[in-house]
């Protein structure tokens, strides 16, 4: 009653199985740009020039907050007389 019906004449199961290719994607050309030398010199000055920019930046904060503890201290003790 519930037993499985084979077929008549079993084939096999093919050997090689063929897997699925992924589509190829399309490139798109970019568009050629000319580096010179020139070119190169200004991005190099214009990095150094910002990064110099920076650590002045981070060297005035540093001494602005170094100044603003030593007043601090120096009221504190005006205050305290």
């Amino acid at each position: 009653m519930f037993l499985p019906k084979y077929p008549d004449n079993p084939t096999p199961p093919p050997v090689h199985t063929h897997a699925a290719t992924e589509p190829a994607f399309a490139r798109r050309a970019l568009p050629s740009i000319s580096v010179d030398q020139k070119t190169v010199a200004a991005v190099v000055v214009a990095g150094v020039v910002l990064t110099a920019l920076l650590a002045a930046v981070a060297v005035t904060a540093i001494s602005v907050a170094i100044a603003a503890v030593v007043l601090r201290s120096l009221l504190r003790d005006d205050h305290r007389r």
